[in-house]
This record gives C-alpha cells, structure tokens and sequence, in this order.
C-alpha cells in the first residue's frame, strides 16, 4: 500500500510539474504589444502579438513594451526669450515605441528620457526667439522640439511623432504691456480708417464741387453765347428794319437816300433830346439847341452819295450830293 501511494505521489508530483511548466512556457502576446524575452539573463528575442511556448524555467519576459502611440504630459517650465523676457510653456509629446529591445536596453526609463529633452530643446528654441515671435511661430517651434527629440531618442528605438505646445504664460506686467500695445494698435487702426475716409468724403466733395462749377461755368457760357447770339440776331432784324425804311423813306423823297438819312437823323435827335430832358436833373444845353439843322447838315455831309442807301442804287442811276 505504501508503494502504491509513493508512485501515484510522484505521478501527482509530475503532473503538477508539467501545468507549471506548460503555464510558463505558453505565452499569448495581445495585439499592438511586445515582449522582450532573456535567456538566461540575456536577451534572446522579442515576442509579437500572437501564442508562443518558451523554455521553462530558463526563458523569462523581462519587459513589456506597448506599440501604441503614447501622449507624455511635459510639465510647466520657465524659459527665456530672446529679448529677456521669462515665459511659463508647458506642451504634450507624442512618441511610438519602434523597436521594444533597444527602448527596454538603450535606457532605463524613455518616458522620462523623452520628457526631459523635450524640456531642454524647448528652451533652446525659445531662447532664440523674441517674445512676440513664440506666439506667432509655434508650428515653428513644435518641429524644430521634434526634430531635435526624434535624433535624440531613435537609439532608444523610440520614434517621436508631435510635440505641441499647450499653454504659453508670459509674466503679469509683460500681459499688461501687450494689452497696452494691442489696445493702442486698434486705435491707431481705427483713427487711420477715419482719416482716410473723411479724405474720401473731402476728395468727393471737391470732384462734386469741381463737376458742379464746371457745369455752371458751361451753362453760363452757352448762356452768355446765346444772349450774343440773340442780341446779334436783333441787332441785324433791327439794321434790315432801318435800311428797308429808310428805302421807302427815300422812295417817297424821289429816290434821295441823303435826305431820307437827314430825315431819320432829325428824328432820332429831337427824340433823344427830349428824353433827356424828362429823366435827368441835370442838362447841359448846347448853344445851338435850335439849329436842328445845321446839327443835321453837318452830320448829312459825312455821308457820302457812293455809300449806304446810294450804294444799293441801280446801274444807270446817279446820284447827287
């Protein structure tokens, strides 16, 4: 009985040897993960997603990496600028695990390896940059971090993808400053609107002043040629009138054109000195007021027979002075 029981003992005792082994020789590697296997303390191969059997007791997963894409919070940290100004930046870093081995050897911690070269290469590429330019080049800024973290860190097998700057913090005074500057650009901008368009409004009202006069000015010009025109006009109806009555005048004094001319000039001056007489105060009275016809003689003897009336005489007519 006590054989028996020492066989089945040490069958039971295999047994349970066996499921030990089983449990640590079979692995199952999930999805978008690594295992890091040693050998006896030495590193022998990296396990991918999937079943694999190890040795017993002499294989042994000294690390699990994650291939997924990691985000790292980079604290709050005081840099300074170009121009000596101290800025509170803090950011995100995204990072990938390429090859699990050299992340699990190339160092001891990548994460915080990685955290601190994102804080140095941030504070060397905002020492080479204004403080006006660190809120206007950030995509700038996030590609030189990452340019400079991705050559830092490929020994460690680790693959940066982005570095993004999160919140950037200048000091109190240095924000009082800027609302300052900012508030006196938007007046500046605003009083150069108004003075360009009150210009506008000016050069508009000049061109209107300007087409108004021109205008007026054309206006009156055609105003003043049609007056001449008219006064023109009359003064020819008025001539023609003259002429044709003094034709019938001398018509009636047997065709005697100086005596119809001595007729009209008598009439013309005994009407002139009569209006004289009624509209003005003063007259100053010629002495020989009464000799009507010497005045008239006297003016009959510039008119020459050849001219005038006497010109429009037929051939074969003469006339006599």
């Amino acid at each position: 009985m006590e054989t028996f029981v020492t066989e089945y003992g040490w069958l039971v005792l295999l047994a349970v040897l066996v499921v030990i082994a089983l449990i640590k020789s079979a692995v199952v590697a999930p999805n978008q993960s690594a295992f890091v296997v040693e050998r006896l303390g030495k590193f022998h191969k990296v396990l991918f997603a999937g079943f694999h059997l190890l040795v017993p007791f002499v294989d042994v997963i000294a690390y699990r990496r994650s291939l997924k894409e990691q985000v790292l919070d980079v604290p709050k940290q005081t840099c300074i600028t170009r121009d000596n100004v101290s800025v509170d930046i803090d950011g995100v870093l995204y990072l990938q695990i390429i090859t699990p081995e050299k992340s699990a050897y190339g160092i001891s911690d990548y994460e915080w390896g990685a955290i601190q070269l994102a804080q140095t290469s941030l504070r060397s590429v905002i020492g080479k940059l204004e403080l006006d330019k660190t809120f206007e080049e950030r995509t700038r800024i996030n590609q030189e971090v990452v340019e400079a973290l991705d050559a830092a860190t490929a020994p460690w097998g680790v693959k940066v993808l982005r570095y993004e700057i999160r919140d950037i913090t200048p000091p109190v005074t240095v924000m009082e400053a800027m609302e300052k500057q900012m508030r006196a650009e938007r007046e500046k901008r605003a009083a150069i609107a108004q003075s360009e368009g009150e210009m506008q409004a000016r050069i508009n009202l000049a061109e209107g002043a300007k087409a108004a006069a021109i205008a007026q000015s054309e206006g009156e010009k055609q105003s003043l040629i049609n007056q001449a025109e008219g006064e023109a006009a009359q003064i020819r109806t008025v001539a023609t009138a003259t002429a044709e009555g003094l034709r019938i005048v001398a018509g009636q004094l047997g065709d005697d054109p100086v005596a119809a001319a001595q007729l009209r000039l008598a009439e013309a001056y005994i009407d002139q000195f009569g209006r004289l007489a009624r509209e003005g105060n003063s007259l100053i009275i010629p002495a020989d007021i009464g000799d009507v016809a010497g005045m008239v003689a006297a003016v009959s003897g510039i008119i020459k027979p050849g001219r005038g009336l006497a010109a429009k005489a037929g051939p074969g007519e003469h006339t006599t002075s």
